[in-house]
């Protein structure tokens, strides 16, 4: 199923440039994993060694927080959308 994934502009170095790219898997880790393979090296900018979501980075599926639904394994329709959003901290 093709999935188009937004990609934040720390990371789009990775994709040369482009905010969103299409890849094809029937739930978020797939989708990731073929992100990587099109794009190496961003599966580690998201994925920590345990195999989750990195603690400052948030995926969603559409509107929702994977980490909420059923992580990696939280299935996805064909022209779904997730969102790479890493988090934003400081201030005063």
């Amino acid at each position: 199923m093709s999935v188009r994934v937004k990609i934040p502009t720390p990371l789009r170095k990775f994709t040369a440039g482009n905010a969103a790219v299409e890849v094809e898997g029937a739930n978020v880790g797939e989708a990731l994993k073929a992100l990587d393979a099109a794009h190496p090296g961003l599966w580690d900018k998201v994925i920590d060694g345990k195999g989750k979501v990195r603690r400052f980075i948030n995926v969603y599926a559409g509107d929702d927080d994977i980490r909420f639904l059923d992580g990696l394994e939280t299935a996805v329709a064909a022209g779904a959308e997730l969102s790479i959003i890493p988090a934003i901290a400081g201030g005063c």
